[in-house]
């Protein structure tokens, strides 16, 4: 049996993020206005009534940027532009205003800790990178494996890359970057985009000695342990700081304030939790990736669950995801294809306390795609393409020869939304369940006690949400209610007095 504590409510005057639903959104997958194969932002625009249906609050877009799509994006040319495959500015403006009119925020990827070497600081203004004479240590790429470190022939130096070749990193010690990304932030804000999520959040500066990686240990993260090395010099520096301090205060003196969302790889809790500042003066969020790197499994949720409470500092608030482009679909990933597991997913994204981002895709239960060898895109191994094959809209897809393959189109938005029954249901009828359930939005987090392979908690005082991860059937006690939403739809108004029966795979919110 499992017991918890409880954390306090929020204020009154809280941020939108915090009691709403975001949606990732991979451009070049999501819809395809002008039928080229490549999705776009007029695409999106043509999508807004389907996630105003949904009840989606904001929008997080992947780069958009003009990139020769080493990294699909990741590798920015230039970060005041729109790549031709996607619109224009003209396009980013409309989209930004034909989602505010649905109440809708708009979120862009900001990608900080380097650009493509075609970025024509690469070349004009090289002092903007880092660099040095010879190899200075042991990091290593990402990408490709191998030294992080390439020669420059032109130079005759050797320039850091903690991803691909093409990726040269930014050399944030000097103050010329820090204004030219002050620039960039004003730039889009000025444009009404709502915030930024933070690419590699946690990398961005790097040890001034340029001193060697320690070797990896057992409490690293898999990651770290199968490369070898403990990131300690190449990330993870503690004058990253200072750098949010500075954004934060720039992003707060908009009207309304816009947010910050950082993507930090960090496993140890405490180091994690630091991006929030002292006085909740940095990043507005950071993803929770020790819920999303664990196993789909009762006490390993729950631990993480128990641990990132404990770290949190006063006012800081999680942002939860079960998939994205870099890890794939949660529904091969935790689920294997299970879509009742895919409900009970779904079921702890939207009911734990923090805010959900859905990757597209998510509402459906939405499995990864087939990639054949011979069309994979990505540069990385394994390849994350599965996890960013196009949204299948219609049981014909509601494509023209994408860009990367849509072989399975079982799962669509058309028949789904036309069945009452089906997991995009579910998933809009939770999101419903969560706008008009307060509890949902801010209450407390009260773990209760559950037999194994269970999971139960409270929000606020009147709504118990429980799941049965395991392999047999459980009975958990001491819940009274009435079954608002369920994982088996018809057990919705079913009353609860004492205890709650869960077949495998199967969950509740239990309302009183």
């Amino acid at each position: 049996m499992h017991g918890g504590g409880r954390l306090g409510d929020m204020g009154p005057a809280d941020p939108w993020w915090r009691g709403r639903v975001l949606y990732q959104i991979y451009p070049r997958s999501f819809a395809d206005a002008n039928g080229d194969g490549i999705g776009d932002l007029a695409g999106i625009v043509s999508r807004l009534d389907y996630l105003e249906w949904l009840g989606i609050d904001g929008i997080w877009l992947n780069p958009i940027h003009p990139s020769p799509n080493v990294d699909w994006g990741y590798d920015v040319a230039d970060y005041f532009g729109v790549h031709p495959d996607l619109g224009t500015l003209a396009d980013v403006d409309r989209l930004v205003a034909e989602a505010e009119g649905r109440g809708i925020r708009v979120l862009l990827d900001l990608v900080p800790n380097h650009t493509s070497d075609r970025h024509p600081w690469f070349r004009a203004r090289p002092e903007l990178y880092v660099w040095a004479n010879e190899i200075p240590n042991n990091w290593l790429a990402a990408f490709g494996g191998g030294s992080a470190w390439t020669l420059d022939p032109e130079r005759g130096r050797y320039y850091l890359h903690n991803f691909a070749r093409e990726q040269p990193d930014l050399d944030w010690w000097n103050p010329e970057v820090r204004e030219e990304f002050e620039r960039i932030l004003r730039f889009w804000f000025d444009r009404g985009v709502a915030g930024f999520r933070i690419d590699v959040a946690n990398a961005l500066v790097k040890d001034r000695e340029l001193r060697d990686n320690p070797p990896a240990n057992e409490n690293d993260d898999p990651w770290s342990r199968r490369r070898g090395f403990t990131p300690l010099y190449n990330a993870n520096r503690p004058e990253v700081h200072e750098i949010y301090r500075e954004w934060r205060a720039l992003a707060d003196g908009y009207d309304p304030p816009r947010v910050l969302v950082g993507e930090a790889w960090v496993w140890d809790f405490a180091r994690w939790a630091a991006f929030w500042g002292t006085e909740a003066d940095e990043l507005n969020m950071a993803f929770n990736f020790q819920l999303l790197d664990a196993p789909f499994e009762a006490d390993a949720l729950r631990e993480v669950v128990e641990r990132t409470q404990a770290a949190l500092p006063p006012g800081a608030w999680p942002a939860l995801t079960g998939s994205n482009h870099d890890v794939r679909r949660f529904t091969t990933r935790w689920c294997h294809g299970d879509e009742d597991l895919a409900r009970c997913a779904l079921l702890v994204l939207l009911t734990l306390r923090g805010t959900p981002f859905l990757y597209y895709g998510d509402e459906l239960a939405l499995a990864d795609g087939h990639v054949p060898p011979d069309r994979v895109l990505d540069c990385a191994e394994p390849s994350r393409d599965p996890g960013r094959t196009p949204m299948p809209w219609t049981a014909e897809g509601g494509w023209t020869d994408p860009w990367l393959p849509l072989t399975d189109t079982s799962r669509n938005v058309e028949e789904e939304r036309a069945d009452a029954a089906s997991t995009l249901h579910f998933t809009r009828d939770l999101i419903a369940l969560r706008r008009g359930r307060p509890e949902l939005q801010a209450g407390d987090y009260e773990e209760l006690p559950a037999p194994s392979g269970a999971w139960a908690w409270r929000r606020g005082e009147n709504v118990t949400i429980a799941l049965n991860l395991g392999r047999v059937a459980v009975d958990i006690a001491g819940i009274e209610g009435t079954i608002e939403l369920a994982t088996e739809r018809d057990r919705e108004d079913e009353k609860v007095t004492g205890h709650l029966h869960l077949a495998p795979a199967e969950g509740a919110v239990v309302v009183t």
